[in-house]
């Protein structure tokens, strides 16, 4: 099958890849359309070491079990059920999980991919799948409401304008907390702008520790400093960003501030879907640039430029 593959560093696009994950337990997914996403370009960079096929965010259409023929998006890691995580319904951390596309399981740009049938859900008719694609982030900005108890009380800042940044504080607006963006680019600030979220240039950002939440979606380094500049006394980090670069931790104003620090990745899938298919999440003006498979190197380019959102690979129109 045709697969796009990461090995030393180096993207390669193969017309004649053998898949490594075709097991009797999982499902075969055929791609119809896969995102790229921060953690891509930082694999790319060397962040967890992986080699194998890239891609986790996607649409492809059941091969076998309850949703054969339907469109389903799938969650991205793959536990094994019986670890103590697993036992505690973590699975999400069970100690012995691949993870697709980033942890020792090929992901979806490629042909097909194989995902254990409890990951997948199925998408509903009437959602479009280039805006399913955006399952897995939207999940993933979910996450931080199932961690806190942000509500219409607080004050929240998220620092970075990119495709998380955008996502996560669609998200936190729905619990109708006063959301910040702050950002580098005055055109995707105005995106957010047009969704009636307040949102504020990098250059003239005057840090004041006021913020009771800060989320960290800037994808640099220099995000979790600012943070700390930008929380309350007593009030809460959210880290999205991971990045393969160093990271030097001044820790003493946590200490000092008494500042709690949340680590947040990957989140529910369901809520995820229903934001999309009901609206509440627009994901449309998201969408940057649309690339076939063959042209996924060049689609990889143009997803490292700054002034770039979301980059689609399309796979397959019908399968």
């Amino acid at each position: 099958m045709r697969a796009i593959t990461l090995f030393d560093g180096e993207l390669h696009f193969n017309a004649d890849y053998a898949p490594h994950h075709a097991a009797v337990n999982l499902v075969e997914v055929k791609v119809l359309t896969a995102g790229i996403c921060e953690t891509d370009l930082q694999l790319k960079q060397g962040y967890m070491g992986f080699n194998g096929v890239l891609g986790h965010e996607f649409v492809g259409v059941a091969q076998t079990g309850p949703f054969t023929g339907e469109r389903v998006v799938g969650e991205i890691n793959c536990a094994c059920g019986h670890c103590d995580f697993c036992r505690r319904d973590l699975p999400r951390h069970c100690e012995n999980r691949t993870v697709i596309g980033i942890l020792n399981h090929d992901g979806a740009f490629a042909d097909s991919l194989f995902v254990p049938q409890e990951n997948l859900h199925r998408v509903p008719d009437h959602v479009s799948t280039k805006h399913a694609v955006f399952t897995e982030p939207v999940a993933a900005a979910c996450r931080i409401l199932e961690q806190t108890n942000i509500n219409g009380d607080h004050n929240v800042v998220i620092l970075g304008d990119g495709r998380l940044g955008n996502l996560c504080a669609q998200v936190i607006s729905t619990t109708r907390a006063n959301v910040l963006v702050v950002g580098k680019h005055e055109w995707k600030l105005q995106r957010l702008n047009e969704l009636g979220i307040q949102t504020e240039l990098l250059a003239g950002f005057q840090p004041a520790s006021t913020a009771d939440f800060v989320v960290d979606c800037t994808g640099s380094p220099s995000g979790f400093p600012l943070s700390l500049q930008t929380v309350k006394p007593c009030g809460t980090v959210i880290l999205k960003t991971t990045v393969a670069a160093e990271q030097p931790l001044q820790l003493a104003p946590v200490v000092i501030n008494e500042v709690r620090i949340i680590g947040s990745r990957c989140g529910p899938f369901a809520p995820a879907l229903k934001m999309i298919a009901d609206k509440t999440i627009h994901v449309e003006s998201l969408i940057t640039a649309e690339y076939p498979l063959e042209q996924a190197i060049q689609a990889f380019r143009h997803a490292e430029q700054p002034d770039t959102l979301k980059v689609l690979l399309h796979v397959s129109d019908s399968v």
